[in-house]
């Protein structure tokens, strides 16, 4: 009795949760206001004057996908640079430190066209890191290290961040709402006026950072050769940090050229959401942005990934614990059989009640972490990845084999309705959740006009999630879960190889 009436109250609490959700998610089309300047700047703002801040994602359309054979890497090593600063901030006295910046990139280009050069003289290169070496210790005296940060801090600033990927690069921070024309001045200014200064010696943390995410992590290692593997073609095989060669030859002047191409108002989309007036913020914007130059459109990825012909495997050799990975192709959104994935997603792999949980982690024990994710990006045809860790003394063979029984039962048998309920109610939860937050809102915003092209996929996302259908589930679990068009990356154990 008492565990029945814990179970209603727990059911009517969730009711609630997902009347507010219905709520929440209707009016978000009306809530919304919009505004393009005539640059190309989108700027899309939801006033909530419950809490006096606000929070600001600036999302520029272009990450990884967008590099070429010249500069793989270089929207990531951007993301560092562009908190340097600018003429303005970051430095103590920009035309006394000028005649340095070009003296370091003079010779530090010198320098890397000699490390290039099998037939160079060893003592020629030696000079010159010498001379960087000496410039850059000139240079410091200069630099105003993480001055922006400490202006928003001062100014009751919270999560000042940024992050790259496959498809954008977003700059987010939260601030009272009184102060959004400093934010306005010091984005604006960052967006016109940025200096890369420390490049050669940023450009080795990157080098750093690249040894130990990916070149001495496991996890790393393996992902991106899963990547690798499963693309031929689409430069999603790359890795957002670049390869270490990518990274060695990056130069000032290839990313200044990128970033004054793409790094503009034409693929930028602003939210702002808090205590912010809609007018005063057109207002605000217009004046510091409104004038930009426009930049360059980043152009579409020409490069179209050929329909797999076959199953491709690889294996990574590493003194760590046993790993599969085991990928599929699939279709990103809007298409329709996107959200059949999400809906597959969690009946597979999210949760203690997922399928891949309660068989291969509770019932056959063979398993002791399992996971599904789409990757690596979403602006184009992407992944659907499946991780799973062999419990000692079972075999990744044997892990894979049974994985293939749980993906066959998945085409072949339909997802009860309340598998199928509990999967949707789930969603409608977590979406609720991400649309609470100002940050978690002015996230979604831009990430949706930016990966799909209209903010407004938010707003139609509940009603395709409803109508998705057991037998939806089962025919693209039959259309995508196949032999051929599968990707298995192994990660071995250096002791386990015979």
């Amino acid at each position: 009795m008492i565990a029945s009436k814990a179970w209603r109250r727990l059911a009517a609490f969730f009711l609630c949760c997902l009347w507010s959700s219905v709520c929440q998610a209707q009016p978000l089309a009306e809530k919304v206001r919009e505004h393009v300047f005539d640059n190309g700047l989108r700027l899309l703002v939801v006033e909530r004057h419950n809490a006096p801040t606000f929070s600001a994602y600036i999302t520029v359309g272009v990450g990884s996908v967008d590099e070429t054979n010249g500069n793989r890497g270089l929207a990531h090593f951007l993301e560092h640079l562009r908190f340097k600063g600018t003429k303005m901030l970051g430095t103590r006295n920009y035309e006394a430190e000028r005649p340095l910046l070009l003296a370091i990139e003079e010779t530090g280009s010198a320098l890397d066209e000699l490390r290039r050069d099998p037939d160079a003289e060893k003592q020629e290169i030696a000079r010159l890191e010498k001379r960087l070496q000496e410039l850059q210790k000139k240079h410091r005296k200069f630099v105003v290290t993480d001055e922006v940060s400490s202006i928003y801090a001062r100014n009751g600033a919270v999560g000042y961040n940024a992050f790259t990927s496959k498809d954008l690069t977003s700059y987010v921070v939260s601030l009272p709402s009184n102060k959004l024309e400093l934010w306005a001045s010091v984005e604006a200014d960052r967006m016109a006026n940025a200096v890369l200064r420390e490049f050669y010696t940023e450009r080795d943390v990157v080098l750093e950072e690249r040894r130990r995410s990916y070149d001495s992590d496991p996890d790393g290692l393996l992902y991106e050769q899963m990547l690798a593997t499963a693309f031929n073609v689409h430069p999603y095989r790359h890795p957002i940090i670049g390869w270490p060669s990518d990274i060695r030859n990056l130069s000032p002047a290839e990313a200044r050229n990128f970033m004054h191409a793409y790094y503009a108002p034409t693929n930028t989309v602003i939210a702002l959401v808090g205590a912010i007036d809609f007018e005063k913020a057109v207002s605000v914007v217009g004046r510091y942005f409104g004038n930009l130059t426009a930049g360059t459109p980043v152009p579409e990825v020409a490069a179209v990934e050929p329909v797999q012909k076959g199953e491709r495997r690889v294996k990574v050799v590493f003194d760590a614990r046993p790993k599969l990975l085991v990928a599929y192709h699939k279709p990103t959104l809007p298409a329709g059989d996107d959200y059949v994935f999400d809906v597959i997603d969690l009946v597979l792999g999210q949760g203690r009640t997922s399928r891949l949980y309660q068989s291969l982690v509770v019932e056959k024990q063979l398993v002791t972490q399992v996971a599904t994710y789409g990757a690596p990006g979403s602006r184009y045809p992407n992944l659907f990845v499946i991780s799973l860790v062999p419990r000692f003394p079972h075999t990744v063979e044997e892990v894979e084999q049974a994985l293939y029984r749980e993906l066959d039962r998945l085409s072949r048998e339909p997802v009860s309705k309340k598998e199928l309920e509990r999967v949707r109610n789930r969603l409608r939860v977590e979406q609720l959740r991400d649309l609470q937050s100002n940050s978690g809102l002015a996230h979604m915003l831009t990430y949706f006009q930016t990966v799909a092209g209209d903010w407004r996929y938010l707003v139609e996302y509940d009603s395709r999630i409803a109508s998705v259908t057991a037998e939806d589930v089962m025919a693209v679990a039959g259309r995508y879960f196949t032999d051929e068009n599968r990707t298995v990356a192994i990660l071995e154990g250096k002791g386990q190889r015979p």
